[in-house]
């Protein structure tokens, strides 16, 4: 079979016999048969692709690109010890970022298979969870609420199965199925097929696979496109800074090639002096410095129980300034109890209203909620022998609520339970305790409501439980839902979590803002904050949010921390609404109402145990509810950023000064101040000795508060760090030509040393905002900083100084350096807080996720 053949057109007998299987699905062997065949049932294969297609990705690079375009000058020239040295820095900036790419893709894909999404197959008769990747045409699927649909397929049997088919029709209301042939030649009317990518958003069915993998009618449109996701925050601002770098070269390649010409000089002499100025303002191993933070910040989570499904999540995480969060554990324990089940009168536990609720909840076959999955646990022992279940109506989010129909010795019933409100809206009558059936009066329904409140501001959570006789009926008829007499109700208790307020506390000193959004009714909320003292303010409802504009409830929802009774789309409403406002929006969900908004979120987290739904629109998840292990992954997000940051503000500002005084320098000396090889050396060494800096702590200070990129703060961090290295540069430069008399080898050996030392130890003192000497650096960042270091000092006193250009030193020049050197760091140090007092852009320039 294949995606596009029309198998909704065939009977489940003409399939059958296509696919060599039954409705008693496959074996194991003959599973595995196939799967070696069909290959696993995944759509993106592009961490598959080939290494070669990988590596040519990188050369690419326009960065890469021009050292490629040097390199290849320099070797048509007859200049071999550029060429090795630009091939040696291609080398690293590449070879290093594809193999620690490779092995952070290798560590993501290990830890996505460790919450992989799986499917209920029928194999050997039974049905077994089995990871969704190795499902194989001709398999049988079981699917309940909350499933992603795992492959194409025939509805082989539905119980009011409704379907989200938005991924491929763009439409956002479910789509009902059910079993049997139909004629349709559009989406809509294929009612008795499912699609992979799509999700179960109420009801039950078993499916069969009919087509996996890139074969379905998601992976067609994937191979066809192969659309790249949008930009996150994080690329973008890589980007903007490409651009910077790109600018300044192009700037200072020309003044110094125009300027060279304009002199006089060696028309390819000073083709090579201006290209080595490129390559030394190009920070090649940006790549490969980003790679290893994200994926260093990454193995970290892991360790704290999140696992990171997308690696520049990290820095969205950093930038996050608010986050939104329903209660259910992450403010409470989700240790959910049944405490009573009184009837009407609200006074005594009734055992009648708890053997509905038992029957209605044994029998539902959907999606159980929480709830749910607390009452089963409370009637365990509760014998519903004599009972068997006739037909059910799942729940979905329109009704809230679910029905059974069920039969005990000839008597049938239909049972339905769920939110108070909209079971006492299908109510006309009332059973009392005494078992006598009376009318539903506006008195006894505002009684009713009252004690619905009542329960709700001590903080019990209240299902509503109703029925009607149901003789002579087979099946449900949505149309006909009324007239329903009230039984009473089961009331639960979630206990708070005693680590939640302190998590709060925490991350309100972040600047991370909590919002709770739950469909709850607002006097349950309203107690929970009570009871864990959270700093939060205002209360919107979901029927107050259906009546604001877009505009208006941006306005509103930022000075709003409470959102009661919310349905599934204005979750994604309000997180659309914050980030008009500005914000960068976390959203914590498990269940699939909340698959829109985590996805929305610029960062989306779930949690293990959640819906298919949530984990596949999740960029993160929490393998631990508590709100402490997310403090920690912040920090963990802005650590990241904060090292990331560094190496461009050393980078650029480094590179930006020892250019710009070797480009004006070269103007006035009548020989080169360094040779292009010399100079690609100091690049290629200085890169070398920040490879620690992923690993290297980060300030309290960059902690406390969401990052953004800030491209202004860079370039002025740039223009003062990097005119003071000028300046200190010239210095070196008069006292070697003035006072020291230094011939060209020396000169040069002198100003290489003075180069290197003050950009390789000014690391350790603009690495941190504070004094140098109160924050020790990584023991990794000073191993890779004193290797560069040692290395540019032995090198002109090697014995290759003299083909490299180098000539000695006397103990009078290394003087004059190290006063130079030690009279450098004092004035960064002083200088470093003005440079960085702009670092942070506030929260209006913050780049969207998406453009």
């Amino acid at each position: 079979m294949h995606a596009d053949d029309p198998f909704w057109q065939l009977s489940r007998e003409a399939l059958f016999d296509q696919l060599g299987t039954s409705a008693g699905g496959l074996t194991t062997a003959e599973a595995q048969r196939r799967l070696q065949r069909f290959g696993h049932n995944a759509v993106d294969e592009r961490r598959n692709h080939l290494w070669i297609l990988d590596l040519g990705r990188r050369l690419l690079n326009p960065l890469v690109a021009m050292l490629l375009v040097a390199a290849a000058i320099a070797g048509a020239t007859g200049d071999l010890a550029s060429f090795i040295i630009i091939a040696v820095v291609v080398l690293l900036s590449t070879g290093f970022d594809f193999l620690q790419e490779r092995r952070a893709n290798a560590t993501a894909q290990a830890l996505k298979r460790s919450i992989a999404l799986r499917t209920r197959a029928l194999r050997d008769g039974a049905f077994e969870d089995c990871p969704t990747t190795t499902l194989v045409p001709g398999d049988v699927a079981l699917l309940t609420a909350g499933d992603l649909v795992p492959a194409d397929g025939l509805v082989l049997d539905a119980n009011s199965l409704q379907v989200n088919e938005s991924l491929l029709t763009g439409e956002a209301f479910p789509v009902r199925k059910g079993s049997g042939p139909t004629s349709g030649e559009q989406s809509p009317a294929f009612s008795n097929a499912l699609f992979g990518g799509t999700a179960v958003v109420a009801g039950s069915a078993t499916m069969l696979i009919v087509d996996t993998g890139e074969r379905t009618r998601l992976g067609a449109i994937a191979q066809s496109l192969r659309i790249e996701p949008p930009p996150t925050a994080f690329e973008q601002g890589i980007h903007k800074l490409s651009l910077l770098i790109v600018r300044l070269t192009v700037f200072l390649v020309l003044f110094v090639l125009l300027a060279h010409l304009a002199l006089h000089r060696p028309p390819i002499e000073s083709f090579l002096f201006a290209l080595a100025l490129a390559v030394g303002l190009t920070p090649e191993l940006l790549p490969m410095i980003i790679t290893v933070a994200l994926a260093r910040g990454a193995e970290r989570l892991a360790k704290q129980k999140v696992i990171v499904k997308r690696l520049t999540a990290l820095h969205d995480l950093g930038q996050m300034d608010i986050l939104c969060t329903d209660k259910t554990g992450t403010l409470t324990e989700a240790r959910i109890s049944v405490v009573a089940h009184p009837g009407i009168d609200g006074n005594a536990d009734d055992e009648r209203v708890l053997t509905l609720a038992a029957v209605n909840a044994r029998f539902e076959s959907g999606l159980k909620s929480p709830l749910d999955q607390a009452l089963l646990a409370h009637v365990a022992e509760h014998s519903l022998e004599g009972w068997s279940k006739l037909d059910e109506l799942p729940f979905d989010f329109e009704r809230r609520c679910v029905s059974v129909l069920a039969e005990e010795h000839g008597s049938r019933i239909e049972i339905i339970k769920g939110a108070p409100e909209a079971i006492l809206a299908l109510c006309s009558q009332a059973r009392e305790p005494d078992d006598a059936v009376i009318a539903l009066h506006d008195a006894l329904r505002n009684r009713l409501d009252a004690f619905t409140h009542r329960q709700a501001q001590h903080g019990l959570r209240l299902l509503g439980i109703a029925f009607r006789p149901a003789m002579g009926r087979h099946r449900i008829d949505p149309a006909t839902e009324r007239d329903f007499v009230f039984a009473g109700y089961c009331a639960f208790v979630d206990p708070p979590k005693s680590s939640a307020t302190s998590a709060v506390m925490r991350l309100a000193a972040a600047g991370v803002r909590i919002k709770i959004i739950s469909g709850d009714v607002a006097e349950v909320i309203e107690h929970l904050v009570g009871e864990l003292k959270l700093p939060v303010r205002g209360l919107l409802t979901g029927e107050q949010i259906a009546h604001l504009s877009d505009a208006a409830l941006a306005v509103r929802a930022e000075h709003v921390d409470l959102f009661a009774r919310v349905s599934p789309d204005q979750k994604s409403r309000i997180v659309k609404a914050l980030q008009r406002r500005g914000h960068a929006v976390g959203f914590i969900g498990d269940g699939i109402n909340d698959a829109p908004a985590i996805h929305a979120a610029d960062a989306g987290l779930s949690v293990d145990g959640a819906t298919d739904v949530a984990r596949e629109a999740a960029d993160m998840i929490m393998l631990d509810g508590d709100l402490n292990v997310l403090a920690d992954g912040v920090a963990e997000g802005r650590r990241t950023y904060a090292n990331i940051l560094k190496y461009i503000r050393m980078g650029t500002s480094s590179n930006f000064g020892n250019m710009l005084t070797m480009a004006v320098a070269s103007l006035w000396l009548p020989f080169l101040p360094l040779t292009p090889v010399q100079i690609l050396l100091n690049n290629l060494l200085y890169d070398l000795s920040q490879l620690g800096l992923p690993f290297d702590h980060a300030d309290p200070s960059d902690l406390k508060r969401p990052h953004t990129w800030d491209m202004r703060g860079l370039v002025r961090f740039t223009l003062i760090m990097g005119v003071l290295s000028s300046l200190f540069d010239f210095a070196t430069f008069g006292l070697l030509v003035g006072p020291l008399h230094a011939d060209v080898g020396e000169f040069r050996s002198g100003w290489f040393v003075e180069s290197m030392a003050t950009q390789i130890l000014v690391i350790l003192v603009i690495r941190t905002s504070g004094p140098a000497w109160r924050s020790l650096p990584h023991r990794t960042l000073v191993a890779s900083a004193a290797a560069g270091l040692v290395a540019a000092l032995m090198l002109p006193l090697s014995g290759a100084a003299a083909s490299l250009g180098f000539g000695g030193l006397g103990l009078d020049t290394i003087a004059a350096i190290g006063g130079l050197l030690l009279g450098y760091l004092g004035a960064a140090e002083l200088l470093k807080r003005y440079a960085m007092g702009s670092r942070m852009a506030s929260r209006r320039h913050r780049l969207p996720r998406s453009m």
